[in-house]
């Protein structure tokens, strides 16, 4: 696991790591950024984190509008990868967050 503390504000980043058996940080929810742990590129913010039945951090929004990279897989599911160095992240269910929003 990589908890990593940057700047003034002590903002925790945070990685992605391989999603055979679940994340270590599904049930973590402190103030933070998760980042790609291939490249350190920001992909998510805690702030829409949210909690979700399924064995990875579930997440409604990137942070920034080229994070991620996606591939259609399936009418709703979309291959989810970062746009900076092109690790694999999992996938978007579209409709499947908060509000109707996408899950990631």
């Amino acid at each position: 696991k990589r908890i990593e503390v940057f700047g003034p504000l002590g903002v925790v980043l945070m990685s992605f790591f391989g999603f055979k058996s679940g994340e270590p940080y599904k049930d973590h929810f402190a103030t933070g950024v998760y980042v790609c742990s291939k490249c350190g590129y920001e992909l998510f913010s805690s702030t829409s984190k949210f909690e979700h039945d399924s064995p990875w951090p579930a997440f409604s929004d990137p942070v920034h509008a080229d994070s991620l990279k996606k591939e259609r897989e399936m009418s709703k599911v979309f291959k989810v990868s970062c746009n900076k160095c092109g690790n694999g992240l999992g996938h978007e269910f579209l409709g499947d967050g908060p509000d109707g929003k996408s899950r990631f």
